[in-house]
């Protein structure tokens, strides 16, 4: 558990990948599309035959859009997949390896051969022209009718020259891309919902940017990393961090450089893991609440600075990604040359509110149901609204208990990394605070119209409709799939989990009786000692 959090403490980079293909997978599809023609809702109609091409693939979001479009539009025609070489991968390595997650379980089982249908491309977000060579550009701009552009850096703290080459400048080439496109049908630039983050009302609209984006280029391609690191905070302003502030700066590229392709801009609320599709609960990262759930499930983190009154904007990954889908169609059908107007979609929970209090609530009454085995101490964890009291926590709890260890562990001979790891988690924590005590209002009226207007089938086949989400019955599932996906803890080990969970209850509360007793102790020696005085 402790090395699960020390790897998933920051936020990792999840760009677009590279790799080449196998086979080509055209006429393999041919041959079975026109079965179930008579049975396909319109969305799925608008996927038939049709060529996908995604950056981002290998990341959360990605992952849970390939599986999706290959089980409920299994009539496309091929997905192109931008896969980076990394850690000693090849383009192809990384494609194989990414359907071994047993995320795509559920596909195996229903369409068996759909690694047809997969070509990797191999390219890079952070390259001149995306990395891709120019045999594959051909390739892409005679086929590709649909782009799906998740790439981005998603660390908080990234360097400013790569959140830049990649959140803005990767954008920039795949909207020239884009426009050599002779079967463009739609472009779908993922955003977030906290790209305008400074504002407190966020509408489905543009915003002034906080600094033009060729300027921004400009200035991060002429200095070198000290000195762009060194003006990061003046470059940024009100922006909390490099991702918001690069995720801003990026819609201003698609406001300027739109015309004549049919592209929108999709913002989602903070996604966490899945409700019910393939698998419930399945999630891959500890970004945001999940880290939160997850440190505070295995004892390590008693307090964070957080108004539990405001509303944690979260939304399902399956959900998510479902409105992505819909949203492409939408944009499609609603693409008007003269017009050119650029629709933008909010993707949030706000017609189904939950706050960081009830997130809290939910996560401990699940996380006592299903316990890991890896915890270390038993569950105590609290929203502080205060800092001051937060800060009191941080160094009762977590600071004074993990010096103490780590000087017993240097004792015993062992290396200490307690004090490591709180090191991390606080860091992560603070990252979050901004988040953690601002209410934003949120205003998602296209999400709406588009959600109500979908045909029958497709409102059951792409469900994403916020407000029939049972959070109750999602939280069940999400804190088991911390427990599966994150902690690798398989369920088998439940009954174990809890007579372990039993021990460390009541050695708990026999530690907070000692303490109690110190405290009372320390407390009278000081009356004593004031009426002496007085006397």
């Amino acid at each position: 558990m402790v090395e699960a959090l020390l790897e998933s403490s920051g936020q990792e980079v999840a760009i677009a990948d590279h790799g080449s293909r196998i086979d080509t997978p055209i006429e393999y599809t041919k041959n079975i599309i026109k079965i179930n023609d008579i049975n396909l809702s319109p969305v799925q109609k608008f996927y038939d035959k049709q060529s996908i091409f995604i950056t981002g693939g290998t990341g959360f979001l990605g992952k849970l859009l390939i599986d999706k479009l290959l089980r409920s539009c299994s009539t496309l025609s091929v997905i192109y997949l931008l896969v980076r070489p990394k850690k000693g991968k090849d383009t192809h390595e990384r494609t194989e390896t990414l359907f071994d997650d047993p995320l795509f379980d559920k596909l195996k089982e229903i369409h068996p051969k759909f690694r047809h249908k997969i070509v990797a491309i191999e390219g890079d977000c952070s390259l001149p022209g995306l990395g891709i060579s120019e045999t594959d550009k051909i390739k892409l701009i005679n086929n590709v009718s649909i782009v799906f552009h998740s790439a981005a850096t998603v660390s908080f703290d990234e360097k400013i020259k790569l959140a830049v080459a990649i959140n803005i400048q990767g954008l920039n080439e795949m909207i020239e891309l884009c426009k050599k496109m002779t079967n463009l049908k739609s472009f779908i630039h993922v955003s977030t919902a906290y790209a305008y983050c400074t504002e407190m009302t966020i509408e489905e609209k543009f915003y002034k940017s906080p600094i033009d984006a060729d300027k921004l280029v400009t200035i991060t391609n002429c200095l070198d990393d000290k000195i762009a690191d060194e003006i990061t905070p003046a470059l940024m302003g009100k922006w909390p961090n490099t991702y918001a502030f690069t995720k801003a700066v990026a819609e201003n590229v698609v406001e300027k450089k739109h015309f004549d392709i049919p592209i929108g801009i999709f913002r989602p609320a903070i996604v966490i893991s899945t409700y019910q599709e393939p698998i419930s609960g399945w999630i891959d990262n500890m970004y945001g609440p999940t880290g939160i759930a997850a440190g505070a499930g295995a004892g390590l983190l008693r307090s964070l600075h957080c108004d539990g009154s405001i509303h944690a904007n979260v939304v399902p990954g399956d959900m998510a990604v479902n409105a992505l889908i819909v949203t492409a169609f939408d944009i499609s059908n609603n693409y008007n040359k003269i017009n050119n107007t650029i629709p933008i979609y909010n993707y949030v929970s706000q017609d189904n509110p939950i706050t960081y209090d009830d997130l809290k609530i939910m996560s401990a009454k699940y996380g006592l149901m299903y316990p890991t085995i890896k915890a270390m101490w038993y569950y105590s964890f609290r929203n502080n609204k205060y800092r001051f009291v937060h800060l009191i926590y941080v160094y009762l709890l977590h600071l004074l208990p993990a010096l103490l260890i780590d000087g017993v562990t240097i004792c015993i001979g062992k290396k200490p990394r307690l004090l490591k790891m709180y090191k991390k988690i606080h860091k992560f924590t603070d990252v979050l605070n901004y988040f953690t005590i601002k209410q934003w209002n949120f205003k998602n009226d296209r999400v709406n119209e588009l959600t109500n207007s979908l045909d029958e089938r497709d409102k059951k086949i792409f469900f994403c409709d916020i407000k029939k989400l049972s959070w109750d019955e999602f939280f069940k599932t999400y804190i088991q799939g911390i427990r599966i996906y994150l902690m690798k803890d398989p369920i088998e080990t439940l009954p174990e989990a809890r007579i372990k969970w039993q021990r460390m209850y009541w050695i708990h509360q026999i530690f907070k009786l000692i303490l109690a007793y110190i405290g009372l102790r320390i407390l009278w020696g000081i009356l004593m000692t004031a009426m002496t005085i007085v006397s």
